[in-house]
């Protein structure tokens, strides 16, 4: 089966590509998804339109990326959220909320990577994969408020 991917799929391809993929797994998985979709003539248009807006957000080179890391390893990032006496979180934060709050560059939240779920306030480590061999430190710096 041939599939247009919409997304970015870890082992298969980036937003954008052609690929050939099992049947089962492009109708089971990648279509209802949204990761995909069908494969036609015409969707070479959508090819082009997907890899245009992907080239604007993604890293050009590993120069650029350099940068991008030392811009975000420059300052640590300041997350409010509702926290109890303790300082722990109602609720926790999440790769959308990081995302949110990285006001710097545009990053993708597909990119952050949690070791676990952050749910007390206080200083925390959040790994940023701008490449596959460049990846940014970011210091959160979680901070309770009380309602």
């Amino acid at each position: 089966m041939k599939l247009i991917l919409t997304q970015e799929v870890t082992g298969l391809g980036g937003a954008g590509d052609v690929v050939e993929v099992k049947d089962g797994y492009g109708r089971n998985y990648l279509v209802p998804q949204g990761l995909a979709t069908s494969w036609t003539r015409g969707g070479e248009k959508q090819v082009t339109q997907i890899k245009r807006a992907r080239s604007k957000r993604e890293v050009r080179d590993r120069e650029h990326a350099l940068e991008i890391k030392a811009t975000l390893e420059s300052a640590p990032i300041v997350i409010s959220a509702r926290a109890g006496s303790e300082g722990r979180l109602f609720g926790s934060i999440t790769v959308t909320d990081i995302a949110e709050a990285i006001r710097v560059v545009d990053v993708d939240k597909r990119k952050i990577v949690l070791s676990a779920p952050i749910k007390v306030a206080g200083k925390h480590t959040v790994a940023v994969r701008l490449l596959s061999d460049v990846v940014a430190e970011v210091t959160l710096d979680v901070r309770g408020k009380k309602n």
